[in-house]
């Protein structure tokens, strides 16, 4: 310890240095290039559309122009119920509050790399005693205290800077992740919700189909024991009556089960105001419909997706780490410093005259290290090269996604029309079956039959129905729409 009389400010002047020199350090990281898009400049299902041009497609509330992505979910939704229990779900729901809680972590990381940019810097006391090197059995002692900046390395080459720039990545895409978790969730909420009604109506179609039938049953049991009609007609009738049964069995437990599912979603019992948004004899003709969403261009989906967001910036962070593997190879400065007082005695250690400073530099280049540094880039490169499939995966499942959904709103439409002809179709074969039947010209197998189709014709509209309003819901989720708009998690 070299004792300076000036008390010269020589630790603000280390500071400087250290500074300057990471300012003026390089990056030795690859120049990022977005890779191409590895998907049709068309949406397919814009061609089927057209194909079909002759029909109107999903019935909507009105024609937007704005992309999904910037139409908020509270916008899309027109029902106050569904909206009510998707807002549930956004305070509640664990997988979102995982999500919340990734990019706390994912940015706490990141401080802590930018930290690494600057000298720490504190407060230190040292002391120390050793034999004197004059060889007459003295004991020399000196001791320290003052500020102290320890192993800072000046990032010449871009290491630190490398590693700060991934962080900030993986911060960015863990914000990205959480947004997709909102848009799936938003989604399944409103998808289950569309279930349940489907569920009330089928109850409710097959409820009064069994009463139908059991009517039918005991009207043929006593036309079988007044020997005017066979064992077949009555079985057949059974048989109908049973399979009613079955049905209605069946939709009770999937009614069950998608109330179990929304209970998992809102992350909470479905009590209270919650229980009273839950569909109660509502049909699902009687669903509120949703805005129509345009498709836009396959290329949009690059900024309006934050899944392909996410995977990009996750790109972003390995190209830096390749930045940070090949600074590796560099020679590496480090500075260790301090400043304060210093005496050869404890009790002199804050006298007058006993300041004192000490600068250490130290550079290590590296010459053997038995093939680390060149594995850490090669990994790195590979890393990268991941990295790169994985954005480009994750742009063809996007285009696959919303291709698939436009092919729905293409179809759909088209098939509920045909499928709820058919139904009154089938009402009427039924009501002319049953004329004849009473009237004596058609035996009961063919009321029985008409009876069968037009059950399933009836269930058939609603299912498609279903599907028609969850290929929707789908659509918006796919376009990237649902994670904006007030709703999103505070930070827990």
């Amino acid at each position: 310890m070299k004792a300076n009389p000036m008390r010269k400010t020589a630790l603000a002047q280390i500071l400087s240095i250290g500074v300057v020199a990471v300012l003026t350090g390089c990056s030795m990281a690859p120049t990022y290039e977005r890779p191409e898009s590895p998907v049709a400049t068309d949406w397919p299902g814009l061609r089927l559309s057209r194909s079909l041009a002759g029909a109107p497609l999903v019935a909507s509330a009105s024609v937007q122009t704005v992309a999904a992505a910037d139409i908020e979910w509270q916008s899309f939704f027109s029902d106050p119920k569904l909206r009510r229990l998707i807002e549930a779900s956004l305070r509640n729901n664990r997988d979102l509050r995982i999500a919340v809680l990734n990019i706390e972590q994912a940015r706490s990381q990141f401080q802590i790399r930018r930290a690494d940019q600057f000298p720490s810097v504190g407060a230190a006391a040292t002391g120390s005693r050793q034999p004197s090197s004059s060889g007459n059995r003295s004991i020399s002692s000196v001791y320290t205290a003052g500020l102290a900046l320890t192993s800072y390395e000046i990032d010449f080459f871009g290491r630190v800077a490398s590693l700060k720039d991934a962080a900030l990545a993986q911060y960015l895409a863990s914000e990205e992740g959480r947004k997709t978790t909102q848009i799936s969730l938003i989604a399944a909420v409103a998808n289950t919700y569309l279930s349940l009604l489907a569920d009330e109506e089928l109850l409710a179609i097959t409820e009064q189909t069994l009463a139908t039938r059991e009517e039918s049953f005991k009207l043929s049991q006593l036309r079988f024991d007044n020997g005017i009609t066979s064992e077949l007609d009555l079985r057949q009738a059974e048989s109908l009556t049973q399979t009613a049964r079955f049905s209605l069995a069946q939709l009770q437990r999937q009614r069950a089960q998608d109330t179990n599912l929304l209970t998992l979603l809102l992350g909470q019992p479905l009590a209270g105001e919650l229980a009273a948004a839950l569909p109660q004899g509502q049909a699902l003709a009687d669903a509120p419909v949703m805005v129509d969403v345009p498709a836009g261009l396959p290329s949009d989906l690059l900024t309006k997706r934050p899944d392909i967001r996410q995977a990009e910036q996750q790109l972003l962070a390995a190209n830096a780490n390749i930045g940070a593997a090949r600074a590796a190879f560099f020679p590496r400065i480090s500075l260790t410093a301090s400043a304060g007082s210093v005496s050869t005695h404890l009790s002199g250690l804050f006298e007058s005259g006993t300041y004192g400073w000490t600068l250490a530099p130290q550079l290590f280049l590296p010459l053997f290290d038995a093939g680390r540094n060149r594995a850490g880039l090669a990994t790195a490169n590979v890393g990268r090269d991941i990295a790169v499939a994985q954005y480009e995966k994750a742009i063809q499942a996007a285009f696959r996604e919303v291709a698939d959904a436009l092919a729905g709103r293409a179809t759909l439409g088209e098939q509920l029309r045909a499928q709820q002809a058919q139904a009154r179709a089938e009402d009427v074969r039924f009501n002319l079956s049953d004329l004849r039947y009473q009237n004596g010209i058609a035996s009961q197998l063919d009321v029985l039959d008409a009876q069968r189709s037009q059950f399933a014709a009836r269930q058939a509209v609603v299912q498609i129905r279903l599907l028609q309003l969850q290929n929707q819901v789908t659509l918006y989720k796919t376009l990237g729409g649902g994670w904006k708009g007030e709703g999103s998690p505070a930070t827990p």
